[in-house]
């Protein structure tokens, strides 16, 4: 693809330029990033049938547990026709999974998400298609196809992929090599062709106009474009986002993009200003399960604070696992301190949170990719409560004791610890909207910070390590409040903090909130002024 030197200058002197300013007003729904959104994985999910798998019907049948949750949209990880169980490969981007159900279908399950006030966002594959699909058997087969430009196509390898993989896999029908970055059964799109760039806008259109989608998470972004020997991130694809973010803005006005480009920061914001709307937080997810793991407070707010500082919060989006990695009640080794702690760290820091099916009743998996993406824990009845028949993975062993059922009336449950945060999110403005302010403590395994706006501050102190702390002093920098004495009010309910005495500079000095803060508590006390 030949792209003018001046496009990608200004693509570039854009991206380099902080802070970056939002490109589009906040959809209403995000509150500004006080939302939370829930990713499901609809195979696994619901089934309404008896087969072994989740459906859509199913889902519709589950929008009140996503809704008691407090959820304000769902991703759905891929919905179009596949042949694998996991969708990532389409074999028609126009029609829904048969084994999910039709389009009818889906489209009642977004009026019935709408009608809860749940926004639905796709998981969108634009990297590469099914080899499968058409397309790419009419490119296979036939030399002379329109279609054999929509691939890429050598007679020999051309090198290394860019994991220092053999990414070029050999044709089927002739002597020759075909490129697919993931899987040879994921023959990689060729966006130099403008017939393809005009099909994933078509695509688009179809998902948002006839779906009536509120937007898409778009998969493995930083692999679109390949230019030469540049194979991930080449400026093509910065190119070409920006190119469909505005197609997207022009078909339905707020629709929201969320993008997986895997690193860290500096890897994720050239992707910013003017691509898509939010990318994952993938260091921040890093940062969070390392605290809570370490029993550290060192480092865990450096990425949440450079993010701040550059981009409104509604565009970056943390997490703590989803459906390519261990799951975080395996990566804490199945301690429920740990994991309330960590739902609490990310629940009252901002960003946009994306949070994976099931880690709210502390679902367990590791890899394969089958066992990260087991049926949802319902109850403890055959089939948990996902089918009446066998389902299509088998459960995880905890499952008769981590589920729905068991949690649901449990108070202290981590599944009602869930829905206590994220109501508080969307209702209370420091966590929906305020800025974070980091504060010091005088205990390593103590994280300290402020969530605050013009007219409403909550102060978060959390003790990441296994033994309890005793006299552990809250200090800050001036000007972080305004001076006065405060009354802090535990939100989640429970013991309240010690008075505060904030000094005339609003400096925070030697402030002890409680005279023994317990292994894993986490206070989060709303800060009312006398």
């Amino acid at each position: 693809m030949s792209i003018p030197c001046a496009v990608l200058l200004a693509v570039a002197l854009a991206a380099c330029a902080s802070p970056i300013a939002a490109t589009q007003t906040p959809p209403p729904w995000t509150r500004g990033g006080g939302a939370v959104c829930y990713e499901v994985f609809v195979r696994s999910f619901y089934d309404s049938n008896g087969d072994g798998i989740g459906d859509v019907n199913g889902l519709i049948q589950k929008l009140d547990y996503i809704g008691k949750l407090g959820a304000s949209c769902i991703w759905l990880m891929p919905v179009a026709a596949s042949p694998s169980y996991h969708g990532y490969d389409v074999s028609d981007y126009y029609r829904v999974e048969p084994a999910y159900g039709t389009n009818e279908d889906f489209k009642r399950l977004v009026a019935q998400a709408h009608r809860r006030g749940i926004k639905v966002l796709v998981d969108m594959v634009l990297n590469h298609s099914s080899s499968e699909h058409p397309y790419f058997q009419a490119a296979l087969h036939d030399t002379a196809s329109p279609y054999r430009a929509w691939y890429r196509f050598a007679p020999s390898p051309l090198g290394k992929g860019p994991h220092g993989g053999d990414d070029w896999h050999r044709s089927p029908v002739r002597d020759e090599y075909y490129y697919g970055v993931f899987w040879s059964g994921m023959p990689d799109l060729n966006y130099g062709t403008p017939a393809v760039r005009e099909e994933a806008k078509k695509i688009a259109t179809f998902w948002l106009r006839d779906m009536d989608v509120d937007g898409f998470r778009l998969d493995a972004v930083p692999y679109l474009v390949e230019e030469g020997s540049c194979l991930m991130g080449c400026p093509g694809t910065h190119v070409f986002l920006h190119e469909y973010a505005a197609h997207i803005d022009s078909v339905k006005p707020g629709a929201y993009t969320v993008g997986e480009a895997w690193g860290n920061i500096d890897q994720m914001m050239p992707y910013y200003p003017d691509q898509l709307t939010s990318y994952f937080g993938f260091e921040l997810a890093d940062s969070l399960l390392s605290a809570v793991r370490t029993g550290s407070a060192a480092g865990l707010l450096t990425g949440f604070l450079r993010l701040q500082d550059t981009l409104p919060a509604y565009r970056w989006s943390p997490f703590l696992s989803n459906h390519d990695g261990m799951r975080t009640m395996t990566a804490l080794r199945n301690d429920i301190a740990r994991a309330k702690l960590a739902a609490t760290l990310l629940l009252t820091l901002p960003g946009l949170p994306f949070i994976y099916y099931g880690e709210e009743i502390g679902m367990t998996g590791d890899k394969p990719d089958p066992r990260l993406r087991t049926p949802m824990q319902w109850s403890a009845r055959p089939g948990l409560g996902f089918t009446s028949g066998t389902a299509w993975e088998s459960a995880q062993p905890d499952s008769l004791t981590s589920n729905v059922a068991a949690q649901d009336a449990d108070a202290g449950s981590l599944l009602n610890l869930y829905r206590r945060l994220i109501h508080l999110r969307k209702k209370n403005e420091a966590l929906a909207t305020g800025r974070l302010v980091p504060l010091s403590a005088t205990s390593p395994q103590v994280a300290a910070y402020l969530r605050r706006t013009s007219g409403h501050t909550v102060l978060v102190i959390a003790n990441l390590g296994a033994a309890a702390v005793s006299g552990v002093a809250i200090g800050s920098a001036a000007r972080v409040l305004p001076p006065g004495t405060y009354a802090p009010i535990n939100t989640l309910g429970g013991r309240r903090g010690g008075t505060l005495r904030v000094r005339r500079d609003g400096q925070i000095d030697g402030y002890v909130p409680a005279a023994t803060i317990a292994p894993r508590e986490s206070l989060v006390l709303d800060l009312i002024r006398r």
